[in-house]
Parts: C-alpha cells; sequence; structure tokens
C-alpha cells in the first residue's frame, strides 16, 4: 500500500470528514472561478481540463493521481463531481450522465472480493459536487447546486455487492469484452478511455476488451440527488427488503419474477380483479397500462407510481402480445431519432442507441390461446454482446446514407416513399422505419435529400425485428 502524506497548510482538516465537507459545501451557488484563491491560475486556466480535475487540484489542492485510495485517505473520502441538469418544467436537478468511478483494473479484479477490492475501498463513502451543465458555459463557470456526502445504504450495497460479482464473474471467465451495463442494476461497468477504442488486456481470453470503469447509473445517481435535495414525494415503493435478499440468497431479478409467477395463464380481468385495477378494454395502450400496474401492485409497491429499484437501475419494461405461435404482434420500437444528432455521434459505443441496447430489460409477455389473451411469463434481458455488433453494422449503415443525402430510394405511382434504410428483411435483428405522427412530424435532414430536395424528412426509429424477440428473447428460460 502507498504511504499517505499529509498536507500542511490546507483550509481544511483532511483528517474530518466535517471539516472537509464543510469547506466544500462552500462551493454551493459558485462556480470555480469565484472560489479558487489564485485568479492568475483562473485566468491561465481558461477552459483547460475538466470540472472535476480542476476541482481538485485548484480548490482541494489535492494532486492528481489514480491511487486505489480514496482522495481523502485519512477521512475515508472519495471526491466525486457530475453534472446535472433542470427540469424546465418543476426547476428539479437531474443526472446528465451515469456517475463514473475508478477504472477497472481486469488482472486486478479476479483476484479480489468484493469487501477487499479497489472499488469498496475507494468508494464506500462519496463526497459528491454536483454542478449545473449549461450549453455555451464554461467549464470554470458552472455553478454548484449541490454539495453532500453519500452512504451507500445497507439494501443499495447488496445489490452492488451482487452486481460488482457478475462483473468480476465476467471477467474471471474471460469475457470482459461482453461487458454490458444491462448486465448489472446499481453498478454499471462504462467504457471509459480517450475514445471508445481504448483497449485493454483481459485475464483468460486474448481478445482485447475495452477499458471500462465502474459506474453507478444514471437513475442511481437521480436517486442520490432526491435524497440529497431533501426530495420524498412518496412515489416510490421498494420490490425487496435486506432480509429477503439475504435470508433467501435471492437479487432483485429472481424476486421479482418470484412475485410475477403466481399470475402466469389468468386473463388481463382476472388479474385486474385481483389487483382492482380498472382494466379499459378498448385503450390503445391497455396493455402496457396493465403490465406496469401489475408490477407496481405485485411487487410491493403498495400503490406507489414508480418502483425504487427500477428507478435507480434504469429499468424498461417492455409488454409484448404473443400469437399462438409465439411471434410477437407488433415489432418493438425504439425513440425515434434525430438525423443531425446521429450524424454527430462519432462512436458507437457512445451513441444513444447503443446506450439504449445496453439497458436492462424487463420483458412482460402475454399470449393468445384459443383467442384468449394470458399472461404467459416476465423475464429479464440485456442484448448479447454478438447481437449488439450485428445492430452496430444497421447504425454505422444508417449514419452513412444520411450522411451521404441518400434516405429516399423511390416514389411509387401511389406516391409511396421508400428509402435507402435497412429493411426488416435485411437483417435478422433490427430495421428502420417511420415512427412519426404523420408525414408532417420531421426531423432536419443534416445533408439535403439527394432525390427528392427535401431538407428534412419524417421521424424515423431503430424497431427491434418480432422474430428476433420469438427467437432470441421469448425462447430464454
Amino acid at each position: 500500500m502507498c504511504e499517505i502524506k499529509a498536507m500542511k497548510n490546507l483550509p481544511y482538516d483532511e483528517k474530518s470528514q466535517d471539516s472537509i465537507l464543510q469547506y466544500a459545501l462552500a462551493l454551493t451557488d459558485k462556480s470555480l472561478s469565484e472560489v479558487i484563491a489564485n485568479k492568475d491560475i483562473v485566468q491561465n486556466l481558461s477552459n483547460k481540463g475538466g470540472f472535476g480535475q480542476i476541482l481538485e487540484k485548484y480548490y482541494f489542492y489535492k494532486e492528481l493521481d489514480s491511487a486505489s485510495q480514496p482522495d481523502f485517505p485519512y477521512a475515508a473520502l472519495e471526491l466525486k463531481s457530475s453534472p446535472v441538469k433542470k427540469l424546465k418544467t418543476k426547476g428539479e436537478l437531474r443526472a446528465k450522465e451515469r456517475l463514473v468511478l475508478n477504472i477497472i483494473n481486469y488482472n486486478d479484479l479476479v483476484n479480489q472480493s468484493f469487501t477487499t477490492s479497489s472499488f469498496y475501498k475507494k468508494n464506500t463513502q462519496l463526497l459528491l459536487v454536483f454542478y449545473l451543465h449549461e450549453k455555451d458555459v464554461k467549464v470554470l463557470d458552472y455553478v454548484v447546486k449541490l454539495v453532500g456526502i453519500w452512504n451507500f445504504p445497507t439494501e443499495d450495497l447488496k445489490v452492488i455487492e451482487h452486481d460488482w460479482n457478475l462483473i468480476q464473474q465476467k471477467v474471471a471467465a474471460g469475457e470482459a469484452h461482453t461487458l454490458s451495463e444491462g448486465d448489472t442494476f446499481y453498478l454499471g461497468a462504462c467504457t471509459k478511455g480517450a475514445n471508445a477504442r481504448s483497449m485493454r488486456e483481459q485475464p483468460n481470453s486474448d481478445i482485447p476488451a475495452k477499458q471500462r470503469a465502474f459506474s453507478l447509473k444514471q437513475g442511481y445517481v437521480n436517486h442520490i440527488l432526491a435524497k440529497m435535495s431533501g426530495i420524498n414525494d412518496g412515489s416510490f415503493g421498494k420490490i425487496a427488503s435486506v432480509p429477503e435478499l439475504e435470508d433467501n440468497n435471492l437479487d432483485i431479478e429472481k424476486v421479482v419474477i418470484g412475485k410475477i409467477q403466481p399470475y402466469y395463464g389468468k386473463t388481463p380481468e382476472e388479474i385486474s380483479s385481483i389487483l382492482g385495477i380498472d382494466f379499459i378494454t378498448n385503450a390503445k395502450s391497455r396493455f402496457s397500462i396493465l403490465a406496469k400496474a401489475l408490477v407496481r401492485e405485485i411487487l410491493g409497491a403498495g400503490g406507489k407510481t414508480h418502483i425504487e429499484e427500477f428507478e435507480k437501475s434504469d429499468v424498461e419494461i417492455k409488454t409484448i402480445r404473443l400469437s399462438e405461435n409465439n411471434l410477437p404482434c407488433e415489432d418493438i420500437s425504439f425513440r425515434a431519432f434525430s438525423y443531425e444528432d446521429l450524424i454527430k455521434e462519432e462512436e458507437w459505443q457512445e451513441s444513444e442507441f447503443h446506450s439504449f441496447l445496453e439497458k436492462k430489460f424487463l420483458f412482460i409477455f402475454f399470449k393468445y390461446e384459443n383467442n384468449t389473451l394470458l399472461l404467459d411469463k416476465a423475464l429479464f434481458w440485456n442484448m448479447p454482446y454478438n447481437d449488439r455488433l450485428k445492430a452496430k453494422e444497421v447504425w454505422e449503415h444508417t449514419k452513412e446514407l444520411i450522411n451521404l443525402g441518400k434516405v429516399v430510394k423511390e416514389i411509387t405511382p401511389n406516391n409511396i416513399y421508400k428509402t435507402y434504410f435497412s429493411k426488416k428483411s435485411d437483417h435478422r435483428i433490427v430495421h428502420i422505419r417511420p415512427h412519426a405522427r404523420d408525414k408532417n412530424d420531421t426531423f432536419p435532414l443534416p445533408t439535403p435529400d439527394v432525390f427528392t430536395g427535401a431538407q428534412s424528412y419524417m421521424k424515423h426509429s431503430f424497431w427491434l425485428n418480432n422474430s428476433y424477440v420469438r427467437d432470441s428473447i421469448y425462447s430464454l428460460n
């Protein structure tokens, strides 16, 4: 272990958490340009370096390093800063991104246990500095909005330990290159480096793996923000208690599925009656509404509108109706993409579509049997590594077409517009098709369409093929 050296003449007691916190709280509602004592340094810094680096070096007077010990070792406190955005409607703060912690050393990870790991030693107690990220504002002028110390609640630490173990198991199996944030709930393994091509050696495999870091998912950061802000609107229900996870040696996935299973084979009307939910048979989104109500009620939310564990982990719930041959009645749509934003995404790993594919999903399947719709099963899923690579090909092809202005391929005599985008028959996993209210619901094109000269085009999105859902998701045990 490296020797810890105390610094002299610091404006806080580096052995006292309270002293460090009080010094940090002086940042509230101020920018770095206001609080850094040496104004010559402020002038010279300009926009050089990120917020966290400048904060650590010029406000807390800590030399930047990658040590496995916390930034304030005597106080067992790790300093982390993170950008937030303000909601226009309520003015509440929301995380702009996940909270990146320490880089994962694959070779060291496999020889550690959770409580002896560098992650645990470094990140058990976090001094968090949240600053407001605003467009066209210089880094030194970002205003700090919230400061506090975060200690993981016992039930959260139990989930995080399970997440850490899953990441370690994959690395030990020589599968570090297949890691996905959808593998876990609260603690993710996000790509980290100068660019997404930053690679590292991994144990038990000759395949280079992308450099990754432990991170708290964006949903979990939002939970921290709410807690530190004193927001408790009573709208959150919990799935599992610590005894439930410990005594039965369960994880969240097993708890969730175990609570939904008793409803298998029941009709939506039967489930609605049991749960005391009004089931509107002519509502377009009735199955989605019912499924989410089922999750809330069955999983112990007690009538709450949100599930705490799902909010923290960004779990996406998808409700699927199956025909009697197990084929979903519809493909699965993602959010309509902006043509301009898609072109700006330089790296697949940093793209919105990739981020969505790395999510953890809870699929709830209803199936028609003898013309009667029944709840068939529920399962958690995240897209396998090789399938993400195939989806990447569609993303790259779409980018290339938009950049070249090759959108419309032909207009039929019936005035039907056909595009160059990937069709359902072109790929096993994903295709591109409209996702708009009507033909006037458009996004601007970064390059005018060559065939029509149009500068905007109907909104489109990526869609998962229903056959892929049947063969690669529903078929899982």
